[in-house]
């Protein structure tokens, strides 16, 4: 099964970067909140990038990349014609499933620690008091662990949108205003009700509230990649 899982990994490796049209348009898309994560905010911040909570600003990486990335695992192949021969090979269901979602939760993954590094560059290069700055260690282990298990929960809804959707537009279009528009309406609540949660929010610390959110983001990526599994069959694919 490893072996397979790692045949599927490889073929959608080399899958990332084939469409350069589609890519380019995706790399300008993720462009500015990009720079603003890696150089923007840590600039205007400061050492408080590294020392507390906004370098959680850093989730929207996993968001955006594997948001981008996950659409194609299989509304691309269906688009492009080569479901059906991914189907007819030997490859166990697990091991397309899997292989697939390793990817882009390692894309996204991948990208976020990229930034992390370079958003370390930025505060060192424009706030340097004569020694390095480093995260510490509740901020970098937190921004990884939530960091990867947000890539692993867009994984799982990507995957399972992509299972039906006909475009990678379409999957791509329903994914993103999945993952933008409850955070938008949870900023507006916010907004509106600061004084009550406020109060709620000052009674919990950093390490409590990042134990919390893990285990939400855990729960819930956990149930769409059982989903996922749930969904995918090889002979509805087929006859889709």
């Amino acid at each position: 099964m490893i072996a397979d899982i790692l045949t599927v990994m490889w073929k959608e490796r080399r899958g990332l970067f084939r469409h350069r049209g589609s890519r380019l348009r995706a790399a300008l898309t993720m462009l500015v909140p990009v720079a603003m994560v890696a150089a923007y905010f840590p600039w205007q911040i400061g050492r408080d990038w590294v020392e507390g909570p906004p370098a959680l600003f850093a989730l929207l990486v996993p968001i955006l990349f594997v948001g981008m990335a996950v659409p194609e695992s299989f509304a691309g192949e269906r688009e492009r014609h080569t479901l059906g021969t991914l189907l007819a090979s030997r490859l166990p269901d697990r091991a397309i499933l899997w292989g697939k979602v390793a990817v882009a939760v390692g894309y996204g993954w991948g990208a976020t620690i990229v930034i992390l590094l370079l958003a370390l560059v930025t505060v060192n290069a424009t706030h340097w008091e004569g020694e390095v700055l480093l995260y510490s260690p509740s901020v970098g282990v937190a921004v990884l662990v939530l960091s990867f298990l947000v890539a692993t929960l867009v994984a799982g809804a990507g995957i399972l949108i992509s299972l039906r959707a006909g475009t990678v537009q379409e999957a791509t279009q329903l994914l993103m205003t999945i993952l933008i528009v409850p955070p938008m309406l949870l900023g507006v609540v916010l907004m509106v009700m600061h004084d009550r949660i406020g109060g709620v929010l000052e009674g919990i610390d950093f390490t409590e509230a990042v134990l919390i959110a893990g285990a939400v983001l855990a729960v819930v990526g956990l149930g769409l990649l059982w989903a996922a599994a749930r969904r995918f069959k090889r002979s509805r694919l087929i006859l889709g």
